[in-house]
């Protein structure tokens, strides 16, 4: 039987209206009780008005057995594509919960697969907004191999392309691996759940009581094992922050980040950073007012803020070029690197030099953290996953110590020694292998047992240490930094480095990848 062609393009557009009304209006009606996006809105939202062109709109599964013959809804459960957020071209795939319980399956992970075989092969970021409750049970072993498909493309990937997931809804099992595996991850409070295994499981494995929120929620993530590097109250905030992160990322590895034109003045002074630092090395600021002070219009996007919370890094632009920021943070545990913000800041700094960022780091660190939780959590090998990064890192890399350099953990920070290309120190800076009053202790223990005095054998002691080798002088005298500096000049000086280092080049041995301490 014939058809014209204005029938066969009535059923095309049957067929079509069938996919984008895919999920009961039941379903959809629960997601919006529960303050939650469909799969299309969270697209529509993301990206550029009437950008997204749709791909394997009509795809259907083609299991068998327990009851799937008699559902077989396109698009199978998630809708993929490609659009562009500020003009800039992307790749998505957003899973839709109100279809299977947005579960993966055969055909929904081939189409995943897809977008991410384009996204690298176009070189521009993908974006996966994760909104489901793992493997397809009823297609049972095809739905695990296929998650192994959806991963070892996250590893290709890794470096190449920016890797960004959305955490909108559940996520579980063998699911909360492929956002691992990427870049960045985004979650909203009390909709957002990623774990292993649930409570329940949890429960008769252990007999710990836990809520899902507790095991898995945004804040626990955030806060207590760094998963989440962004976490925001509503998912429409989230999205905004997804769009804002890619301004600081180039589309691929072979790509600069996007330069900006800039309203800030580049030689703006810092006058108030003359008077930031407390008059003793003992008391606490805060090193996030530094980095407002230096960037243009004191816009600063922190990565994983609420977690190991003792350094701090993230996203800014200087004279309009994206920079990553590593602070040490003497307003938490005095700036110390322990485990944690070891982990944290190599994270961040190989991620910038994957992706052709600066990176500027602020040093005031009094060391690492002592004791035996330390120690045997394996400190030494966490330390040496920042100072891997360092060492590894190509991109123009600058440091800047505004007080404490203490020891080892100077060196680790970003140092001329493992290759910075520019250091400098404010007056204030302390470049010594320890503090003053433990240095004394060692250096003059046998005067300090003979003095009549100890007391203040000891304080007179501390003060000429201090006076004669905790400052930046001796440093500058030997090379080790370039040059001291007045604050206020700090983000002037940070703008003409970034623009002479901007021609940066480095070639390394060939090899097939370094061994980092993991």
């Amino acid at each position: 039987m014939e058809h014209s062609m204005e029938e066969r393009l009535k059923d095309l557009e049957r067929r079509r209206e069938e996919a984008r009304s895919a999920g009961s209006a039941h379903a959809i009606e629960r997601q919006h009780d529960k303050g939650k996006l469909t799969a299309r809105e969270r697209l529509e939202y993301l990206l550029d008005e009437d950008s997204f062109v749709e791909l394997d709109m009509l795809a259907r599964h083609q299991a068998h057995g327990m009851g799937l013959e008699d559902s077989r809804p396109y698009t199978d459960g998630v809708i993929t594509g490609f659009g562009t957020i500020d003009g800039r071209k992307v790749c998505v795939f957003s899973q839709d919960f109100t279809v299977f319980g947005g579960a993966l399956g055969e055909t929904f992970a081939a189409k995943i697969h897809k977008v991410m075989d384009l996204s690298e092969s176009l070189g521009v970021p993908i974006i996966g907004l994760n909104d489901g409750a793992g493997a397809r049970i009823q297609e049972g072993v095809s739905a695990l191999h296929s998650y192994g498909g959806i991963f070892v493309r996250n590893a290709r990937a890794s470096g190449v392309v920016p890797q960004v997931s959305v955490i909108l809804g559940p996520c579980a099992g063998g699911a909360v691996y492929s956002p691992a595996l990427t870049d960045f991850v985004f979650m909203v409070k009390d909709s957002s759940h990623m774990f292993i295994t649930g409570p329940d499981v949890v429960k008769t494995v252990t007999g710990e009581d836990v809520t899902l929120e507790q095991l898995g929620g945004a804040l626990t993530h955030a806060t207590r094992s760094g998963v989440a590097q962004f976490v925001y109250p509503d998912e429409k905030s989230c999205l905004d922050e997804v769009r804002y992160l890619l301004s600081f990322l180039p589309s691929n590895n072979l790509e600069e980040p996007p330069r900006t034109l800039a309203t800030d003045p580049a030689d703006r002074p810092c006058g108030e950073l003359r008077t930031l630092l407390p008059d003793s090395s003992n008391q606490p600021y805060d090193m996030k007012r530094v980095v407002r002070a230096v960037v243009d219009d004191g816009d600063y996007m922190e990565v994983n803020a609420n977690w190991a919370m003792s350094i701090t890094c993230g996203f800014a632009k200087i004279d309009g070029r994206p920079v990553g920021i590593v602070g040490n943070q003497p307003a938490h545990l005095a700036g110390v690197l322990d485990i944690d913000s070891s982990e944290k800041a190599a994270r961040f700094v190989r991620t910038c030099d994957a992706f052709n960022v600066p990176i500027i780091a602020l040093v005031d660190v009094p060391g690492f953290m002592p004791g035996t939780d330390q120690e045997y959590g394996g400190i030494i090998r966490h330390g040496a996953k920042l100072l891997y990064a360092f060492c590894e890192a190509t991109v123009p890399r600058i440091q800047l110590i505004t007080r404490k350099a203490y020891g080892g953990a100077y060196v680790v920070m970003n140092s001329k020694s493992i290759g910075a290309d520019l250091a400098f120190a404010w007056p204030t800076a302390e470049l010594a292998v320890m503090g003053s009053q433990g240095a004394v202790e060692i250096v003059y223990r046998r005067e300090l047992a003979d003095a009549d005095d100890p007391p203040s054998r000891r304080e007179e002691l501390i003060d000429e240490y201090a006076e004669r080798y905790a400052n930046p002088y001796l440093a500058a005298e030997r090379g080790f930094i370039d040059d001291v500096i007045d604050p206020a000049d700090t983000r002037r000086l940070l703008a003409s480095s970034l623009e002479m280092l901007s021609t940066k080049r480095e070639d390394l041995p060939k090899r097939k990848h370094g061994n980092m301490p993991l």
